[in-house]
């Protein structure tokens, strides 16, 4: 794999996490103003400037994927994903304050040694 694939695999995974923690945080918001003031929750989200940025940042994420794919085996590129998993735990510990468990942690961790025991096994 060359230096732009690497770089646009990698932007395609930190743009669909981003994208997913834009969601959680519009979705949050959304269900937190109709436990307040009523309304359909589906209306609220659909009205959420979070969810429009989240969707949109998300669609990028899809299309640099699909560039990724005919640059990048999917082989190769695929496992890049697992680092989508640890942004999205990092992400929702640090910037939505959510809980994480030690288990949690161990689990993304683990995911991460997959990924580069696999592209240790594609250097060969």
């Amino acid at each position: 794999m060359n230096l732009p694939g690497l770089a646009l695999l990698l932007f395609a995974v930190f743009s669909s996490a981003g994208g997913q923690i834009m969601l959680k945080h519009g979705m949050r918001t959304a269900a937190a103003a109709v436990e307040q003031g009523g309304g359909s929750i589906a209306l609220r989200a659909a009205t959420s400037p979070w969810i429009a940025v989240g969707l949109v940042v998300f669609a990028v994420s899809a299309v640099a994927w699909m560039s990724t794919l005919a640059r990048v085996p999917l082989s190769v590129a695929y496992p890049f994903n697992a680092l989508g998993y640890l942004l999205i735990v990092l992400a929702s510990s640090t910037v939505l304050h959510e809980r994480t468990s030690a288990w949690t942690w161990a689990g993304s961790f683990l995911v991460v040694v997959g990924l580069f025991t696999v592209m240790a096994g594609q250097r060969r």
